[in-house]
C-alpha cells in the first residue's frame, strides 16, 4: 500500500495530465451519429449535379507556368484560382447565372444553369481588350455587383500579375454576351502596355464601407507583389517568414465609390484609400475577406482570413467619405482555452470565412476554415460563437477593443473536416437551421507529399521565405487530393454531422468556391462548386418535403428612365448591399441574414436575402428591414410579409413591388 501511495505522489503530475488530455479527448472527438440518425438527416435533402456549360477552343493545361524560383513547387503555387459566382445577371428575376473561373484555361465565362431556360445565352469567355495584358497574368475570381448603380449587374475579375477590372453593363445590351459589357480598369493606368502593379489578389469583398450609400470594394492580396506567374525571370518573388506569423504578404487596399454613369458606354470610378489598415494587418497573406454588419449600426465589420499568421477581425468606425477601422480581439475566456483558439490571434491557416446565426440568438456567429487533416496538420476550423447579450452589449464591447466570440467548433462537431477553403452557411431545406457546406482538399496527385509538409511546419522561420528550402511539391504530388466537399447538417443532439457522402456530394476532387442561390425560383437553394483543376459543378436542390421560407430581393429605387435590362425586362434597381433582415416567427423564433456583396474565399452567394422558416411555419411573419439609402441616411421598418418571395424598394420607405 505504501508502495502504491509513494508510486501516485512521484507521478501525480503526469496521471493528472494523462487525466487531463483523456478528458479533452473525449469531450472533443468528432460526433459518431448512427447509421439511423445520418439517414434520418439525409432525407430532408436531395440534389442532382449537373455540368455546366463551357464554351470551347481555348488552350487547357494542368499546372501553371510560375517564376523560375518557384519551380519545384510550382504545384503549390498552383494550387488556387478555381472559383465561382452565382446571380442574376441578364436580369431576368431569377439567380440563374454563373461567373465561372476555371485554371485549367485561364478564362472567365458567363454561363446559364443548367436546366430549365439555360438556352437564354450562350456562354462566353471575359475578354479584357482594350485593356492590356501580359502572358503571366491569371484570373482568380469574379464577384457580381452593380458598380455603377444602373441597375445592371456588372462584373469584377480580380487577377494574379495585374489590378482587377470591371466588365461594366451596358444599357443596349438585348442579350448577355462579351458585346454587353465594357471593360474598365478599377486603377486607371496605361492603355496600351501595361506597367501597373503586379498585385495577386485572392480575395475580394464588397459592401458600403463607410455608410454613403455607396457600395465600395476591398482587395486582398496574397503574395508580395511581383511576377509569381512570370517563367521568364528568377527572382523579384518570395514565400512566407514564418508558418505561424507571416507579416510579409502582399498589401491589401480599398476603393471608395466616387461617381458613374450610365449607357451604351458606363463609367464606374473608385478612389483608392490608402493606410486604412496598420502594416501588421495589410500584410498577411490573405486568402478570404468576409464583410458583415454583426453590431448593428449599417457599418460593415470586416473579417480577413490570413494564410501563415493571425487572421484578423475589424470593427467598423468609419463615417461618410472616410473608412477607417479598428483591430478587436478575444479576450482569454479560460485558462484552457489557448491563443491560437481566440479572434483575431490565431496561428492557423485562414482559407474561407462565413456569417449566420448557429445558436438562433438573433446575431452572427462567424465560421472560419482552416487546415484540419489527421497525420498531417492538425488544427481546427472556428465556430466563432458570439457571447455578447444583445448588439448593444456586442457594440460596446467592439467599441472596447474586445471580440466576444467563443471558438466552439469542437463540441459542435464543425472542428475538423480537411485543407478547408470557402465556407456557406445557408438553409438548403427550410427548416429554420443553417447547413455548413465547406469546399476542402489541395493539391491532387499520386505521391503523399504529407511527411515532407509536415517539416516544413515545424522548420525555422528563417528558412521559410526562400522557396529553396521547401519541400518538393510539384505535378504529381498530392496532399490532400481526395478530401471531399462537406456538408454540416445539425443533428437532434445540436452536433453537426457530415451528410456529403449520404447526398452524392463526397466527390474525391478538391474543391475552392462555394456560391448559392435560388435558380428557378423555388424556394430551395441550389449551389455551384467550383473544384481545382477539374470541371465546376451545379447541384440543383430536389430537397422532398422542405419547410416555408422567406425570399426578399431587396434593391435600391431605379433611376428614372433606368430603361430594360438585357433579358428586355424592366430594370428594377441595384441590390441593397448590405441591408439587414430580422425575421420574427408566430411562435417566437427570430432569423437574420443581409444581402451579401460578395464574401468568402472564391465563392459568391447571389445577393437575395434567403430564410427558411420550418415546416410549422404558418401564416405571415414579422420582418424588421435596416438600411441605407442613396444619400447614406439609415432606415428601419417593419412589415408583415406572408412566407415566399418579395421583391421590395428600398428608399426613404420600404415598398413591395
Amino acid at each position: 500500500m505504501s508502495m502504491t501511495v509513494g508510486w501516485l505522489r512521484r507521478h501525480v503530475a503526469g496521471v493528472v495530465a494523462l487525466i487531463l488530455v483523456l478528458s479533452l479527448f473525449f469531450a472533443s472527438r468528432l460526433p459518431s451519429a448512427s447509421a439511423t440518425e445520418r439517414e434520418q438527416l439525409a432525407d430532408g435533402f436531395a440534389f442532382t449535379p449537373t455540368a455546366i456549360a463551357l464554351p470551347g477552343g481555348f488552350p487547357q493545361q494542368s499546372i501553371r507556368k510560375v517564376n523560375q524560383r518557384y519551380r519545384n513547387i510550382d504545384a503549390w503555387i498552383s494550387s488556387v484560382g478555381s472559383a465561382i459566382a452565382m446571380n442574376d445577371l441578364d436580369g431576368d428575376g431569377l439567380a440563374n447565372d454563373l461567373c465561372v473561373t476555371d485554371p485549367r484555361t485561364d478564362q472567365v465565362t458567363v454561363t446559364p444553369t443548367p436546366g430549365a431556360r439555360s438556352d437564354r445565352y450562350a456562354p462566353f469567355a471575359l475578354r479584357p481588350e482594350p485593356l492590356p495584358m501580359k502572358k503571366a497574368m491569371a484570373p482568380m475570381g469574379c464577384v457580381p455587383g452593380d458598380f455603377n448603380e444602373d441597375g445592371r449587374m456588372d462584373l469584377l475579375v480580380y487577377f494574379w500579375g495585374r489590378t482587377p477590372i470591371l466588365y461594366l453593363a451596358r444599357s443596349d445590351a438585348r442579350t448577355l454576351s462579351m458585346d454587353a459589357y465594357q471593360p474598365t480598369e478599377l486603377v486607371p493606368g496605361s492603355t496600351t502596355e501595361y506597367t501597373e502593379p503586379q498585385w495577386n489578389t485572392n480575395a475580394v469583398a464588397v459592401d458600403d464601407f463607410d455608410g454613403d450609400g455607396h457600395v465600395d470594394i476591398f482587395v486582398a492580396n496574397y503574395f508580395p507583389h511581383g511576377p509569381v506567374l512570370d517563367d521568364t525571370v528568377f527572382g523579384g518573388v518570395e514565400m512566407n517568414h514564418s508558418m505561424s506569423n507571416g507579416l510579409n504578404g502582399g498589401e491589401d487596399y480599398f476603393f471608395r465609390w466616387t461617381g458613374a454613369t450610365a449607357g451604351p458606354r458606363p463609367t464606374a470610378t473608385f478612389q483608392k484609400v490608402d493606410n486604412v489598415l496598420p502594416r501588421d494587418v495589410s500584410k498577411g497573406w490573405a486568402l478570404a475577406a468576409g464583410a458583415n454588419d454583426v453590431d448593428g449600426d449599417l457599418l460593415p465589420e470586416l473579417y480577413l482570413a490570413h494564410d501563415f499568421g493571425p487572421d484578423r477581425f475589424l470593427h467598423n468606425r468609419s463615417v461618410p467619405g472616410k473608412i477607417a477601422f479598428e483591430v478587436v480581439q478575444s479576450a482569454r475566456s479560460s485558462a484552457v482555452v489557448p491563443k491560437s483558439k481566440r479572434v483575431g490571434l490565431d496561428s492557423f491557416k485562414g482559407m474561407g470565412i462565413d456569417y449566420g446565426d448557429l445558436d438562433g440568438d438573433g446575431l452572427y456567429d462567424m465560421f472560419v476554415s482552416n487546415i484540419t487533416t489527421s497525420f498531417g496538420i492538425e488544427e481546427s476550423h472556428f465556430a466563432f460563437i458570439g457571447s455578447a447579450k444583445d448588439r448593444e452589449d456586442l457594440r460596446r464591447q467592439l467599441t472596447a477593443g474586445r471580440a466576444p466570440f467563443d471558438d466552439r467548433s469542437a463540441p459542435l462537431g464543425l472542428a475538423w473536416s480537411g485543407w478547408g477553403w470557402d465556407v456557406k452557411m445557408a438553409d438548403f431545406n427550410n427548416s429554420g437551421q443553417l447547413v455548413v457546406a465547406q469546399a476542402t482538399g489541395f493539391v491532387k496527385g499520386d505521391v503523399n507529399r504529407w511527411p515532407q509538409l509536415q517539416e516544413l511546419a515545424t522548420a525555422n522561420d528563417d528558412l521559410l521565405d526562400n522557396p529553396l528550402w521547401w519541400p518538393h511539391v510539384k505535378s504529381g504530388d498530392d496532399i490532400g487530393g481526395s478530401q471531399r466537399l462537406h456538408f454540416f447538417a445539425k443533428g437532434r443532439d445540436g452536433r453537426y454531422v457530415d451528410l456529403a457522402g449520404e447526398l452524392g456530394l463526397a466527390i474525391p476532387v478538391p474543391t475552392r468556391g462555394i456560391a448559392t442561390g435560388d435558380a428557378d425560383g423555388d424556394g430551395r437553394l441550389d449551389f455551384a462548386v467550383a473544384r481545382q483543376w477539374d470541371e465546376p459543378v451545379f447541384y440543383h436542390n430536389d430537397s422532398p418535403s422542405v419547410g416555408a421560407f422567406l425570399g426578399l430581393r431587396l434593391t435600391h429605387e431605379p433611376a428614372a428612365g433606368a430603361g430594360q435590362t438585357s433579358a428586355g425586362r424592366p430594370v428594377t434597381g441595384s441590390p441593397a448591399v448590405g441591408a439587414q433582415v430580422t425575421v420574427t416567427t408566430s411562435d417566437g423564433r427570430t432569423f437574420i441574414t443581409r444581402v451579401d456583396g460578395g464574401s468568402g474565399h472564391s465563392g459568391k452567394r447571389s445577393n437575395e436575402a434567403h430564410i427558411g422558416l420550418g415546416k410549422d411555419a404558418s401564416g405571415p411573419v414579422s420582418v424588421q428591414l435596416n438600411w441605407r439609402d442613396r444619400d447614406g441616411r439609415s432606415h428601419e421598418q417593419k412589415l408583415q410579409l406572408s412566407p415566399g418571395w418579395h421583391d421590395i424598394q428600398l428608399g426613404s420607405q420600404a415598398q413591395e413591388r
